[in-house]
């Protein structure tokens, strides 16, 4: 199986393709670019760049996979735009996974023997004193779904039990948590979604089709209440 994978949800842009060599063995390459803009024009030349280093032409991809959010606007809409246009042209599976789920999965590796069965909360700092959160219980308990929290709520929402809170949230709900008792640790506040942590997952999820973007809040910018505003002078 050949696997495209690729996430531009927040600030950074990273690509990743995974595929098995002729041993049978997985081999992947990746691509990484810290920016807060410029997604759409950087996406897919990066794209390009990186099939042509793995030797893969277009029409041998079989997966693609995506990140559909929470994130930024643009990043968001960018990423599934890409998807949607490569697997129209190509034939391939779309996969997708939440931009949360796959900063969770790049912390198995990071925090190690660190979470000692801890729940896990992914929080992204959604401004205005709001985080992206995505909850993992410890055990085999089933993740909960990305949500768009206050802080106090998502602090209710983790609740007492030992946790590690990660991501550029994890700050702010901590403060919340500790002031009710909690016991949580905030980590790793610099994480982002990482495209080799979504084509390690690729092989498990099972195809989006269509892909549809996760926003959980509504745009900043609003078209003008009054009509009139909109008309265009001669």
């Amino acid at each position: 199986m050949n696997i495209l994978a690729f996430d531009s949800s927040f600030g950074a842009l990273s690509v990743a393709v995974r595929w098995r060599g002729g041993d049978g063995a997985w081999l992947l390459r990746e691509a990484h670019e810290v920016r807060e803009r410029g997604h759409a024009e950087r996406l897919m030349p990066m794209i390009s760049t990186l099939m042509g280093e793995a030797g893969l032409a277009f029409s041998e991809v079989d997966r693609i996979a995506v990140t559909i959010g929470p994130g930024t606007f643009t990043g968001v809409r960018v990423g599934v735009a890409a998807a949607r246009a490569l697997a129209l042209a190509t034939g391939a599976l779309t996969v997708a996974a939440s931009s949360l789920a796959v900063m969770a999965h790049q912390c198995g590796a990071a925090l190690g023997s660190t979470r000692r069965g801890r729940a896990l909360a992914v929080a992204l700092d959604a401004r205005h004193g709001s985080v992206y959160l995505q909850l993992f219980p410890r055990g085999h308990d089933a993740a909960g779904p990305p949500q768009l929290l206050a802080a106090p709520a998502a602090a209710q929402l983790v609740g007492r039990e030992p946790a590690i809170l990660v991501g550029s949230g994890a700050a702010l709900v901590w403060q919340a948590l500790a002031a009710c008792g909690g016991q949580a640790e905030a980590m790793l506040p610099d994480l982002l979604p990482s495209a080799r942590s979504l084509a390690m997952l690729a092989t498990e999820l099972a195809p989006t089709h269509p892909l549809r973007p996760l926003y959980l809040r509504p745009p900043d910018v609003r078209p003008p209440a009054d009509p009139s505003l909109l008309r265009v002078s001669p």
